[in-house]
């Protein structure tokens, strides 16, 4: 059978780390959670508070990557600690929604902002967004390397153009409008409850950092890369959105913040005349490579899956001349497609996609811990930093943005948890298929 070709440095695969979580929230959850935090301090405070989980997550995440360089990730360490279903169920998850979702979500995004620059595009915008699809589901077909190298350039530019905001901000911004909101207070319900919602919006922009443990499979050198791959992307995302939310508040007033749909743009337009057009352009460079990304690693898991008996037997094939998975490629593209056509805006899957996202993080770092008890002897190239105390803090963080996004949230919460109970007899079936070939 085909492999699938070790082309990925370590380079790679800390711009896919990157790339992963810099994407259209930067751009526009800080309207959120100025909405829900409205002064500077506490702004800045949970989106270091958002970084510092991303840390603890990627830390503990660097001895799973280390002990089980395949491709998979996540589905790989859920499948070794609790069995079949609950890899099944995050793959299941990821198909259907996370993953599918964000792609149909993110490419609908580059449209909008592409037919901002050119307005003949206005009407044709799902035409756009499905052609972004595709765009990226030739390049991915390519191996590996290849998808790296726009992953790369994309990733680059997107940090380039962030810089360039906050030079921006350097330069014409003032202490002033950042002093502005400090008298503020929080609203819906107090600091905890204004703190929990703020983080739906922190959280879904810091995901993607464990999309370097997707590619595994095609990582040099993978049991060290992938884990320093990891640890790097979060570090240097957690300095980047802390100093392009400094930059905004420099430029304009939280409550105007508050009040914008493209905060981003709005910030850099205040002393810029063409600020708008750079920020139309960073969002679509940004949205793009960002789907480009999930393309590339998501598929990987479905690859797994199959290869193990739980999913569809073609999405188990490699290429012969590419060397890629194609089939799970196309699948993904196809199902994010009939996606983009019925969901309209990013919003609508932003509190169901992280949700979801965060159970199974949840899971997968308890993993760490249940390894360190069932299996001392095993191989372990890297150890998570200051165990037990990093997992610990990773996993009741993300146990009370889960409880609270439930009580907060419950019909995007229950929505996912009833995903997750029709994957239990769709498990069945393909268990049911693997014992009668």
């Amino acid at each position: 059978m085909t492999q699938l070709k070790k082309d990925l440095t370590l380079f790679a695969l800390t711009m896919i780390a990157i790339g992963s979580c810099v994407g259209s929230g930067i751009f526009r959850t800080p309207t959120e959670i100025a909405g829900h935090l409205p002064s500077p301090v506490l702004i800045l405070a949970v989106w270091a508070l958002g970084g510092l989980i991303a840390l603890t997550g990627a830390l503990t995440f660097a001895e799973l990557g280390g002990m089980f360089p395949r491709a998979g990730g996540v589905y790989v360490y859920l499948k070794e600690a609790y069995g079949d279903l609950a890899g099944f169920l995050y793959g299941w998850a990821y198909f259907t929604v996370i993953n599918s979702g964000a792609l149909a979500a993110l490419c609908l995004t580059f449209a909008d902002y592409l037919a901002f620059l050119i307005p003949a595009l206005q009407p044709l915008k799902i035409l756009v967004a499905v052609s972004a699809i595709a765009i990226i589901t030739v390049i991915n077909v390519f191996r590996a390397r290849i998808a790296g190298i726009f992953t790369n350039s994309f990733t680059v530019l997107k940090l380039a153009g962030l810089a360039g905001v906050i030079l921006v901000a350097c330069v014409w911004g003032s202490a002033g409008t950042l002093a502005s909101g400090e008298d503020a207070t929080p609203v819906e319900g107090g600091l905890a409850a204004a703190f929990g919602l703020a983080l739906v919006g922190v959280f879904w922009s810091y995901g993607g950092w464990q999309h370097a443990s997707y590619l595994a499979g095609e990582a040099r050198n993978a049991r060290f890369n992938v884990p320093r791959a990891m640890v790097l992307g979060a570090v240097v995302v957690t300095a980047t959105y802390l100093l392009a939310n400094l930059g905004y508040m420099l430029l304009l007033p939280v409550d105007k913040i508050a009040a914008s749909s493209s905060p981003a743009a709005d910030a850099v337009a205040a002393v810029l005349p063409f600020g708008g057009n750079f920020i139309a352009v960073l969002i679509a460079i940004s949205t793009f490579g960002t789907a480009l990304i999930y393309m590339m690693s998501a598929p990987r898991i479905y690859h797994a899956m199959a290869a193990d008996g739980l999913f569809f037997r073609k999405i188990a094939e490699v290429h012969p001349r590419f060397h890629a998975p194609v089939n799970a490629v196309v699948l993904q593209s196809a199902w994010a497609v009939i996606l983009l056509l019925f969901w309209n805006t990013f919003e609508e899957v932003i509190t169901y996609v992280t949700f979801t996202d965060w159970i199974f993080f949840t899971a997968a770092a308890c993993a760490v811990i249940l390894f360190r008890k069932t299996r001392r002897e095993a191989e372990r190239p890297v150890r998570t930093f200051g165990y037990p105390v990093t997992p610990l803090i990773f996993i009741l963080t993300s146990v009370v943005f889960v409880v609270n996004t439930l009580l907060e949230k419950p019909v995007q919460a229950g929505a996912g948890l009833a995903l997750l109970g029709i994957g239990v007899p769709v498990f069945l079936l393909f268990r049911w298929r693997k014992r009668h070939r």
